[in-house]
C-alpha cells in the first residue's frame, strides 16, 4: 500500500520556511556576543522589543521567530521536506486476545537516500469511528512492547540493557501498556528512536551528515542534531497517521519519555498537525528550564548537580543538540529564550507535563515553573492555559489546557502514567 498524502501541502509550508533558514544562519549574533539575561525571557515581547498582544501578532510574527531561534542556538535546523512511501508488511487482526489488529508498517523517506521507518500501529477492533491514536519514540526497538515472536527487528539493533533477542520481546509492555489505550479506545503507533539516528555520539554522525546542506563534510554549529532528527521523524509518521482511514487526523497525541519527551515537546512545536503533547520526566532542553539557580546547577564531589543543567547535557550526549547550543553550558542566561517557549509554540494545543517525585534531575518545580511562564502565550491564544498557581498534590492530575502531575516514584514510564495521561486525553480530544 502507497497511499498519497492530501495533509502534506499544509505542512511542506512550514518545512520550506525552515529550511530556508539555512541562508539566513549568519544574520544571528553569536552565542559569546549575546547579553545575558538571568530572568526567563517573556514570550509575547518580540525581538525588536515590541509586545505581543493579539492572536494574529503571535502566530504570524513571534511563534517564527521563535522556531528560528530555537534552531539556530538549541536544536540546529529541522532537515528539508521529504516525500513518505508507505507500506504494510504485517496485519494481525487478532493481537491482544482478539481485541487489537497490529500492523507493521514500512514508511520509506525519499530524502535521506535509504531512509526509512519502521512503524508498529495497534488500533481497537471495536471501534465504531476512525480512532484517536498516541504515537512515541520507543527506546529497544518495536520487538519490546510485545511478546509478539513476528515483530519485525531492524538491521543494527542491539538491547540497551545487553539483553539477548528472546528476552528483549516483550520487556517493556509493561512500561506501553497497550492493552489500556487499546480499551480506552485509543490506538498506539511506535517506532526505534535509534533506527534513523542511532542514540550513539559517534554513529548518529553518519546519519546527521545525510541531513546536511549539500557540500558540508562536518557538522555546522547551526546544522541538524540528533532530538531535531528525531522529532522530524515523528512528523513523517504524522504524514502516514493522517491517512490512515481506521485513525482520525485531528486527534494525534504525541508521547515520549526522557530523552523522547524532548523530541516529543519540539515535534508538537513544529508541527500544528499534532493535536496534544505529553513530554515526561523530559528534563533539561526539554520541559525544564535552562536557566536554573547555582544551588541547583553547582556539580558536587560526584561530579553531578541536583538538576540537568545545559553543560551536563551537552557533556554527556554531545550529539543530541546543535554545536550552538554547547557555547551555553556555563552561561545559559545568555540564551535569547527558554524552554517555557517552547511549550507556548504549541498553543492553543493541550501540553500535559508529567513528572515523578523521586526524580529531581527532571527538575519537577522547574517544569511547573516553564508552564506558568508559558501561561500568558495560552491566555492569549486559547483564553486559558494553566489552571492552577501551585503545584497539584502528588498523584492528583492538574487536567487544564497546560496541564502537570507528578507521581511517586523514579525516572521512568508506568502504567499509572498511562492510565492518567488517557483520562487527560479524554478530555481535551473526545
Amino acid at each position: 500500500m502507497s497511499p498519497s498524502f492530501p495533509h502534506a501541502a499544509v505542512f511542506l509550508a512550514v518545512m520550506t520556511t525552515a529550511a530556508a533558514l539555512r541562508a539566513a544562519d549568519t544574520s544571528y549574533p553569536d552565542p559569546q556576543s549575546l547579553p545575558a539575561n538571568p530572568s526567563l525571557p517573556e514570550a509575547l515581547v518580540s525581538g525588536d522589543g515590541q509586545r505581543v498582544t493579539t492572536r494574529e501578532a503571535w502566530q504570524e510574527k513571534r511563534a517564527p521567530e521563535l522556531r528560528r531561534l530555537f534552531q539556530h542556538y538549541e536544536y540546529g535546523t529541522w532537515p528539508e521536506t521529504a516525500k513518505v512511501t508507505a507500506k504494510v508488511t504485517r496485519e494481525d487482526k487478532a493481537a491482544l486476545g482478539g481485541k487489537a489488529t497490529l500492523r507493521e508498517i514500512t514508511l520509506s523517506l525519499s530524502h535521506p537516500e535509504g531512509g526509512q521507518i519502521h512503524l508498529l500501529l495497534v488500533t481497537p477492533n471495536d471501534a465504531k469511528k476512525p480512532s484517536p491514536v498516541f504515537l512515541g519514540l520507543n527506546f529497544n526497538g518495536n520487538l519490546a512492547l510485545l511478546p509478539d515472536p513476528q515483530i519485525f527487528v531492524p538491521p543494527g539493533w542491539k538491547s540497551k540493557k545487553g539483553e539477548t533477542l528472546e528476552q528483549s520481546r516483550g520487556s517493556e509492555a509493561d512500561k506501553w501498556a497497550l492493552d489500556q489505550s487499546i480499551a480506552h479506545g485509543y490506538a498506539v503507533a511506535t517506532f526505534w528512536n535509534s533506527e534513523f539516528v542511532p542514540d550513539d555520539k559517534d554513529a548518529a554522525e553518519a546519519m546527521l551528515q545525510k541531513l546536511r546542506p549539500a557540500g558540508s563534510t562536518e557538522r555546522g554549529p547551526s546544522d541538524t542534531a540528533t532530538i531535531a532528527a528525531w522529532a522530524w521523524c515523528l512528523s513523517r509518521a504524522v504524514d502516514y497517521l493522517v491517512t490512515d482511514p481506521a485513525l482520525d487526523a485531528k486527534r494525534i497525541a504525541v508521547v515520549g519519555h526522557s530523552r523522547n519527551g524532548k523530541t516529543a515537546l519540539l515535534a508538537a512545536a513544529f508541527d500544528e498537525r499534532i493535536a496534544l503533547v505529553v513530554p515526561s520526566q523530559a528534563g533539561c532542553g526539554g520541559s525544564a528550564p535552562c536557566r536554573v539557580s547555582a544551588e541547583l546547577s553547582t556539580e558536587g564531589a560526584n561530579g553531578r548537580s541536583i538538576v540537568e543543567t545545559v553543560k551536563r547535557i551537552n557533556t554527556s550526549f554531545p550529539h543530541w543538540f546543535s554545536g550552538n547550543f554547547k557555547a551555553f553550558n556555563t552561561e545559559p542566561a545568555k540564551l535569547p529564550f527558554d524552554q517555557h517557549e517552547l511549550i507556548a509554540l504549541c498553543a492553543p494545543r493541550p501540553v500535559l507535563l508529567s513528572c515523578a517525585t523521586e526524580d529531581l534531575w527532571a527538575n519537577p518545580a522547574g517544569q511547573f515553573d516553564m508552564l506558568r511562564a508559558a501561561d500568558p502565550v495560552y491566555k492569549l491564544v486559547a483564553g486559558d492555559g494553566l489552571g492552577a498557581t501551585q503545584m497539584p498534590e502528588v498523584s492528583k492530575l492538574l487536567p487544564s489546557r497546560l496541564g502537570y502531575y507528578i507521581r511517586p516514584g523514579k525516572h521512568s514510564m508506568t502504567r499509572e502514567d498511562w492510565a492518567v495521561w488517557l483520562d487527560y486525553a479524554d478530555k481535551w480530544m473526545r
